[in-house]
């Protein structure tokens, strides 16, 4: 069940989409929004460049300005938090009412210090966490999905380039048989219990099959089954762009929504934070949720 989503809340425009985002996935499962701001550490930051540059480089006038423009980015995040509340009727509370929730609520919070390390920290106690995809004007985002996705052992979705669909109909699951894959799944039941079709894409990256690894595939279909969940397998051969390019053109025609799992930290990082994860935060055409 999911209802506590963590979205961050950078003081860009863009806040706006994710906000909306998470939303679509809040009101049907009348889920709560942790809209977290973590503003700049002025000393913090002084402390580095002072290493860096020597020490007295960094002079107390250039901290009051990095400090106004922190308190200046907290405001603008707060307005646009505040006005996008408005403008969706969602209440303001802390905690759900004593029938618990009915509908979808949202709370602001601010720390200060580094956005990774926080939202990791937010992260391990939500059920799920909405990130944005990267563009100029968060060059963190990269940073802040790869700490997350490996230090909060949470689910993760990343919306598409399209608005988020008011709810997953369809949903591809990009299958292997690994625990992260299935802690995918896993995380993905409150979704797949409403879909309306089901897809388990299997992306044949070895030349030469065996009979056991053709049904991996097969296998998820029937214990899908037995959750009362109707469900088909696919088997593609990677195209000349690779498995990634193949996986990912192949659920924007079929899904609302792509369920992936990371893997170890070395393959995760080559795999997931190489040539995938460029295609999903440059310019995904679907939402993916994706864990470790």
């Amino acid at each position: 069940m999911i209802k506590t989503i963590l979205v961050p809340a950078t003081g860009s425009e863009s806040d706006n989409a994710t906000f909306a985002a998470a939303l679509a996935i809040a009101r049907p499962l009348a889920a709560h929004l942790d809209m977290l701001h973590v503003k700049l550490d002025p000393i913090a930051i002084a402390v580095v460049m002072a290493t860096d540059v020597g020490a007295g480089a960094m002079t107390a006038g250039l901290i009051e300005q990095m400090e106004q423009e922190a308190d200046a980015r907290e405001q603008k995040a707060h307005d646009i938090f505040t006005r996008f509340c408005t403008g969706a009727g969602l209440a303001e509370v802390s905690a759900p009412g004593p029938a618990g929730a009915a509908s979808p609520s949202a709370q602001w919070h601010v720390e200060t210090g580094e956005e990774p390390r926080w939202m990791a920290n937010y992260g391990v106690a939500a059920d799920l966490i909405v990130a944005p995809r990267s563009s100029g004007e968060e060059r963190g985002a990269g940073a802040t999905l790869e700490t997350v996705l490996l230090e909060s052992g949470r689910p993760i979705v990343i919306p598409g380039v399209a608005a988020m669909p008011a709810s997953f109909e369809r949903i591809a699951i990009a299958w292997k048989p690994t625990p992260q894959a299935a802690r995918a799944v896993a995380a993905a039941m409150p979704f797949l219990a409403r879909a309306k079709e089901i897809i388990v894409i299997d992306v044949e990256e070895e030349a030469e099959r065996t009979p056991e690894q053709s049904a991996e595939a097969d296998r998820l279909v029937r214990n899908l089954a037995w959750h009362g969940l109707a469900a088909t397998a696919l088997r593609l051969e990677p195209g000349p762009e690779g498995a990634a390019a193949t996986l990912l053109a192949s659920a924007a025609n079929r899904a609302d929504l792509l369920v992936i799992g990371g893997y170890g930290h070395s393959r995760l990082r080559e795999w997931v934070f190489g040539g995938f994860t460029q295609l999903v935060l440059a310019g995904a055409p679907l939402p993916v949720l994706i864990t470790h």
